[in-house]
């Protein structure tokens, strides 16, 4: 990635979420470790894949990331202000309305296309809203209205669908209404937080290709948020594999399918259905369920379901280090190069 332009670097992320007390004679506060010590950079351009079980926090790095959880610690740095000369802003001591001026170079796109809409809103209203919060709009509507339509447009919105109210839409539409909402804005990063999760596989398809190229049309960095595996090793140009709020593996897509180092990232590969009927894997069922976010375990927080686990695991918790180039894994016993890939 050393010719790419970083767009955000993440160093030392933590977001705990307090949880209220259950007696007034309650001294310690308890709380939800969400993300634990999150390292990331993303490259301007790139897509960059977040996987995991549910509840592992994906979706709220991802807000975190925006700003619209702030960080219990940590740093979140911008490098995409020009006019800074380069330097990055810190986007965790900003302000409200500091945090506003570059809110249309951040998006996002919900998981649930039914509940994101405002129903009483048209989709014309919709899209345009944004525009307006932003004093994006000319001072003439019928540019405006071109605008709004050449944006529908691009992701596959009829214009007589200009008028029409949420309710009146299948969940693919919807989920389209809301991508063009955030595209509308010409943001420069967009968080997808499982995006396809809510519809019919042949829908999937038709959304993950319009994020496609909208990417290439418009330059975007996406962080692509998922549990499907399959989807992810499409849309991603890298993966970032988490479990219990920390990031276990991260590495180029083709590189972490045809060859996991964590234990966890080689269980969830077994896991992928396949209709190839020559295609011998073995499935690795992980035993047990995700222990608490409120009270992990020590250590590394995969030993109570790792087959691998030593005394080691228990007691001292893993560095995320570099095994091979970008290829980096927190994990005292990595697996060994596979000669055939898993997927």
């Amino acid at each position: 990635m050393d010719d790419k332009k970083l767009l955000f670097r993440i160093r030392n992320l933590k977001k705990y979420f307090p949880l209220k007390k259950r007696n007034p004679f309650q001294r310690e506060v308890f709380n939800v470790r969400a993300n634990e010590n999150i390292n990331l950079d993303i490259y301007e351009g790139e897509t960059i894949g977040i996987v995991g079980e549910s509840g592992c926090g994906k979706s709220t790095l991802g807000r975190t990331l925006l700003q619209l959880y702030k960080p219990t610690e940590g740093t979140v740095e911008y490098f995409g202000d020009p006019s800074t000369g380069g330097e990055p802003i810190q986007l965790q001591t900003l302000s409200v309305d500091e945090m506003r001026k570059y809110r249309r170079d951040m998006q996002l796109i919900f998981q649930d296309p039914y509940s994101s809409l405002n129903p009483r809103m048209t989709v014309g209203q919709i899209i345009t809203e944004g525009l307006k919060a932003h004093k994006m709009l000319d001072t003439d509507p019928k540019k405006n209205q071109e605008y709004i339509l050449s944006v529908m447009e691009q992701c596959g919105l009829a214009p007589y669908f200009v008028h029409r109210y949420p309710h009146q839409f299948s969940g693919g539409q919807r989920q389209r209404i809301g991508i063009a909402r955030s595209v509308a804005l010409n943001p420069k990063f967009i968080v997808a937080d499982e995006p396809v999760s809510a519809l019919d596989v042949s829908i999937q398809s038709q959304i993950i290709n319009l994020l496609l190229d909208l990417k290439r049309d418009h330059g975007l960095t996406y962080m692509f948020i998922s549990h499907d595996l399959s989807v992810i090793k499409y849309i991603s140009d890298r993966v970032g594999v988490m479990y219990l709020g920390v990031i276990v593996e991260l590495a180029n897509t083709a590189d972490l399918y045809a060859s996991p180092i964590h234990p966890y990232t080689e269980a969830l590969l077994s896991a992928i259905p396949t209709t190839d009927v020559d295609h011998k894997r073995e499935l690795r069922i992980l035993e047990g369920d995700i222990p608490s976010p409120i009270n992990p375990p020590p250590g590394c927080k995969f030993h109570t379901r790792c087959k691998y686990a030593t005394q080691i695991c228990m007691e001292v918790e893993p560095e995320f280090i570099e095994h091979r180039p970008g290829h980096f894994a927190a994990c005292h016993h990595p697996l060994k190069k596979r000669e055939h890939a898993l997927f």
